[in-house]
């Protein structure tokens, strides 16, 4: 077994960091087996790599390996392209045609972009990975494939499980090891050291001099974020061989060619949290708007219910006052401010000599008994109601058709009078 420097020499990896030699170590001790490895880490970072140590220091070796980038096929043919297709299984299908599976029997596979696949391929690999078999497309017949496979992503997708485009089992057969890769950021030590062995490369291609960083621009160079990683940084030291004049570069020419330096990167996960909460907050405020409708519904319900069952009472009105003045408080303050000129006007006798009911249109004005009467409209109007009640035994339907208002408004001034 290979040792990781030998590895490194070998296949051209270049740092020191301690966690690019964990990732390294793990994929030759996984290498003499054939369980199968999920490599993680985000754009850029050269998760490539990997597949092809775990294969090259493998017993699989002199057999096939086959690199498949799962994003770049498009959903209609990616089942055609894995596990192949019969001729006539489908327009333009005019012969038999093997698949990736197939003809990679006995090496190894590596599903890049992994997160990609359909749901439908997916459930295809499942039985790769737990049978061995497949079948091809517009065929019934199963085959046997004896394949590795590895597979890488930077997705997340645990949280592509969460959101149905990723399925549980598939995610656990593929993941019998992880690999993780760091980003650029996380091994600082390297960022130098990769970018003077893309420096010496383009030089030699473009048959150039090679470029030089001063002190401070090393610096810049090893406190930068890089998004892109290994693959930005490679673009970096193209641009700057290419394009620069000078070959000694300062951190005023660095920073031209650094986006976004100097300013606060977010990220774009903390827009995503941000409206999930703002749709979540909305969405509380809607379920109170239901709630208290539907509570005020059922208050409804019961009391029409009441009404229907007992009628109107006076028990009835005591019992649910609450009730009906949350209901009905508004209408009865509606009710009760009616224009002046169509208020009917109602005379009800005040007082009895013997048989004979006197009116207040046959008061004589001039006496002299006016002058002690009385002019309170809130004192004459408690009156009328007491005498309306007297005379009615108490019965407030009729009291209030007598009075010319409705029940309702007199039920609010019993009330507010404290009768």
């Amino acid at each position: 077994m290979s040792s990781i420097q030998e590895i490194k020499q070998r296949y051209g990896i270049i740092g020191t960091s301690p966690l690019l030699d964990r990732a390294l170590n793990k994929a030759i001790q996984v290498s003499s087996t054939d369980i199968s490895v999920l490599i993680t880490g985000e754009s850029g970072v050269g998760k490539e790599a990997i597949p092809r140590i775990i294969h090259g220091q493998s017993h699989r070796k002199h057999n096939p390996y086959i690199a498949v980038n799962c994003g770049a096929i498009p959903e209609g043919t990616i089942d055609s392209e894995l596990f192949g297709h019969e001729k006539g299984a489908f327009t333009g299908a005019t012969g038999t045609r093997k698949g990736y599976f197939e003809e990679a029997d006995g090496g190894t596979i590596f599903l890049d972009e992994v997160g990609e696949l359909p749901l439908s391929t997916q459930v295809r690999l499942l039985r790769v990975l737990e049978t061995g078999e497949f079948i091809k497309v517009g065929s019934s017949k199963s085959q046997k494939t004896n394949v590795r496979i590895t597979a890488a992503t930077n997705v997340d997708l645990i949280e592509a499980i969460r959101k149905g485009k990723f399925r549980e089992d598939l995610y656990y057969r593929l993941n019998t090891v992880e690999i993780k890769i760091p980003a650029l950021r996380e091994r600082k030590e390297d960022v130098h050291l990769i970018f003077r062995k893309f420096v010496a490369d383009f030089a030699d291609k473009y048959h150039l001099p090679p470029i030089r960083l001063s002190a401070d621009a090393v610096e810049m160079l090893k406190n930068y974020r890089w998004p892109g990683n290994v693959r930005q940084l490679r673009n970096l030291a193209e641009q700057l061989s290419v394009v620069e004049q000078s070959r000694e570069i300062g951190p005023d020419t660095l920073m031209s060619y650094l986006p976004g330096i100097g300013k606060s990167e977010l990220p774009a996960i903390y827009e995503e949290k941000k409206q999930q909460s703002d749709f979540s907050n909305e969405r509380e405020i809607l379920y109170k708007v239901l709630f208290d409708m539907k509570s005020d519904l059922n208050d409804l319900k019961k009391l029409t219910l009441e009404l229907m069952k007992n009628g109107v009472s006076e028990s009835f009105e005591e019992d649910n006052s609450q009730l009906i003045h949350k209901i009905y408080g508004d209408e009865e303050e509606e009710s009760s401010v009616e224009p002046e000129e169509k208020k009917p006007q109602h005379y009800l006798p005040l007082y009895k000599e013997g048989d004979t009911e006197v009116h207040p249109e046959t008061f004589d004005t001039d006496h002299e008994t006016v002058e002690d009467e009385n002019l309170s409209l809130q004192d004459k109007e408690l009156e009328l109601i007491q005498k309306a009640l007297e005379r009615n035994a108490g019965k407030r339907k009729d009291a209030a058709r007598e009075l010319g208002i409705s029940e309702r408004t007199l039920y609010r001034k019993i009330k507010q009078h404290n009768l």
